[in-house]
């Protein structure tokens, strides 16, 4: 019966598995320095396979580098022996949440969440320490090999990955920060589907660097584009440095990415901005006869909205200009209801298609033309020239913009205006006072909206911060009635001092975080009309494995240190901690419903009925009996604990019962 590896996946030894599919020649077997003998890479065999496009030795490529590259690489490649651990008391309704808040170092989480969300992610967005030489980066030990950081990640408590100020004064002020975003693009990247889309906020200080390592990581070919975000406006104490010739900072950016085209190949939402007045250009009536009219004049006409234009003393000369329907729509609400409910009636000249050249209609008449898979409406005009008439119906609907109004919209592209407005009101979103670099609420839930074509996909933030992202996801599910999830990653550093979190007595950002997505959730869930929501949420902890060292290193261990650690578990563990290492070792969903049931005496869980079904028991009771009773109920995977069986006999006896009662069924032991 097979062991668990109890480890994250080793990413070099998968390349070299690749490698071995395309150029099988090219990958042999070698001893290492350790005198282990194991599969490497002939480069010179490789190097033979693609002498037409090598580029070797001190010539000229295009590329960006650093010191400390290629230590990066090797980090983010090795495996280690680290696991999640359940924190029920923290989380909410930890039993039915699909989503995920990982607290920890986000290298280490990106690696253990490399089987089970390997391809499966729609987004991933990030708001990473801008490097400014005032930010607090991850420290990353990239001086040793795979093995040694396979081992050490077995030793180091909590505090062997901290965060360090990487300040101005360092020499290795953006060597150190590439590095870090290096390693944990690479493991994102791994993550997203083939429809999926990375995002990442920046600022000017690193956004060239940035773009050129997300240009090698997901290809020059795969960047969609760069927005432009109007954070602020000149005013304030900004505007004394303007006054001085000062160009001062408005605006951050956010480099988006797709995994492949398959991201072009599905539908998003247009994004619209919202205009404050009545766009008078929409001055035409479209009569059910043909002919056309003027807006006002039907307006002036109609019972309801006429006696308003009259009451508001709107009227000049007898006539009522299509200039004051800003002035009526303002204080009327009847107004606004005639202008909704006729979107289709209202138009404006444009410019008319190129296939209806040639075209001709009676002037003050509009006819049909279909072309380019749409009907157009054409007029011609007093002097012949052609037109076309746009209904309003194309570009009016309620915006997305701060504050929702009535009116014409347009579609925005990569320069997104007005967010200084809720920079304004970002202190008090989510109830929790987080001033360094939060994001307002509206830029994510966005964002959101436009890239999560799926509406029922899983949304990814390693570096969670305040936990903007969290609320954006739980906001948009409850006004789209989606099912969107997410996966959060904080690591639990001290907020500084004199900082809002440390006033407010929080001990770490991660609290900080976990306190301001229950706060939303609980407001977001008293104020949905209808349906559900999932605003929950399954704290998971890094920690080291919950093996003890003798699992990982068998062979230098005594007789007498096999006696003392019999089970190879550490006895600090649970149960439920050994079940979410074997979920992350098998790739198993984290966020899947969990059972407990008795079983012949014994404690089994049963993960979403039948994906998993784990009996952690360590008595010796392990009979034949129980498996057969086990074994009936054919689960897809089946685990155990070595020190749960009876006998060798009965261990023996388990594997033959599974194949003959479910031979469907993955059988192994830790």
């Amino acid at each position: 019966m097979d062991k668990l590896k109890m480890h994250s996946p080793d990413l070099t030894a998968a390349n070299i598995a690749r490698i071995r599919d395309l150029f099988p020649g090219c990958v042999t077997e070698a001893r290492g320095e350790d005198g282990e003998v194991k599969l490497a890479v002939d480069f010179d065999l490789l190097r033979q396979e693609l002498s037409a496009s090598l580029v070797e030795g001190p010539q000229e490529r295009y590329h960006l580098d650093w010191p400390g590259k290629r230590e990066a690489l090797l980090t983010a490649n090795a495996p280690i022996a680290k696991t999640l651990r359940p924190s029920r008391d923290e989380s909410v309704d930890f039993d039915t949440t699909k989503n995920l808040f990982i607290e920890g170092d986000n290298l280490d989480a990106l690696k253990l969440l490399q089987e089970t969300y390997l391809g499966k992610v729609k987004m991933i967005y990030i708001d990473p320490p801008y490097n400014t030489g005032n930010d607090f980066i991850y420290e990353d030990n990239f001086a040793e090999n795979a093995d040694e950081y396979l081992r050490r990640s077995n030793q180091v408590d909590a505090e062997g990955n901290r965060m360090v100020a990487n300040t101005a004064a360092n020499g290795r002020l953006h060597s150190d920060w590439l590095s870090m975003m290096y390693s944990r693009l690479r493991l994102a990247r791994n993550l997203l589907a083939d429809d999926g889309v990375f995002l990442a906020s920046i600022d000017d200080s690193e956004a060239s660097t940035l773009k050129q390592i997300l240009d090698e990581v997901f290809g020059e070919q795969n960047f969609i584009d760069t927005i432009t975000v109007e954070m602020s406006t000149t005013s304030g104490p900004k505007t004394v440095n303007a006054q001085q010739g000062t160009i001062v900072k408005n605006a951050e950016f956010i480099h988006i990415y797709r995994k492949s085209e398959e991201f072009d190949k599905k539908p998003h939402r247009p994004l619209l901005d919202g205009i404050d007045s009545f766009d008078t250009h929409y001055s035409i009536w479209l009569h059910e006869d043909g002919s056309l009219g003027s807006l006002a004049d039907v307006m002036l006409s109609n019972e309801a909205v006429g006696a308003e234009i009259r009451r508001f003393d709107l009227i000049e000369r007898n006539r009522f200009s299509i200039k004051s329907i800003d002035k009526l729509i303002a204080v009327s609400d009847k107004a606004k209801s005639f202008i909704e409910s006729n979107l289709e009636r209202i138009a404006r000249i444009d410019r008319p298609p190129i296939s209806a050249s040639g075209r001709s209609t009676r002037v003050g008449h509009y006819e049909t033309f279909e072309a380019d898979r749409r009907t157009y409406l054409l007029t011609t005009l007093e002097n012949g020239a052609l037109q076309a008439l746009m209904p309003l119906s194309l570009n009016y609907r309620m915006s997305d913009d701060y504050k929702p109004r009535f009116g014409r919209t347009v579609i925005r592209g990569d320069l997104w205006k007005g967010f200084h407005q809720d920079m304004g009101n970002v202190a008090k979103e989510g109830e929790i006072a987080f001033s360094n670099g939060k994001k307002p609420v509206r830029l994510i839930k966005q964002l959101i909206l436009w890239a999560n074509n799926s509406e029922n996909g899983t949304i990814v933030d390693f570096f969670a911060g305040s936990g903007t992202t969290a609320h954006a996801v739980m906001q948009a599910n409850a006004e789209d009635g989606a099912n969107r999830r997410f996966v959060v990653v904080q690591i639990g550093e001290k907020p500084e001092p004199k900082s809002d979190a440390a006033k407010a007595g929080f001990a770490t950002i991660a609290d900080v975080s976990k306190e301001r997505i229950r706060r939303a959730g609980k407001k977001i869930a008293a104020n949905l009309a209808n349906g559900s929501v999932d605003t929950g949420f399954r704290v998971l902890k890094v920690e080291t494995s919950n093996m003890a060292d003798v699992f990982y290193s068998p062979d230098a261990t005594t007789q007498d240190d096999l006696l003392a650690a019999i089970d190879n578990i550490k006895p600090d563990r649970t149960p439920e901690d050994l079940l979410f290492q074997v979920m992350l070792d098998w790739g198993v969903d984290l966020a899947l419903p969990i059972e407990k049931k008795t079983i012949a005496g014994k404690e089994v869980f049963f993960v979403d009925t039948d994906a998993l079904a784990a009996c952690f028991d360590a008595d010796g009771g392990i009979d034949d009996a129980f498996i057969m009773a086990l074994a009936k109920t054919k689960p897809l995977r089946a685990v155990f604990r070595d020190a749960g069986f009876k006998n060798d006999a009965a261990k023996i006896n388990a594997e033959q019962i599974f194949k003959q009662l479910s031979p469907g069924t993955d059988v192994k032991t830790l």
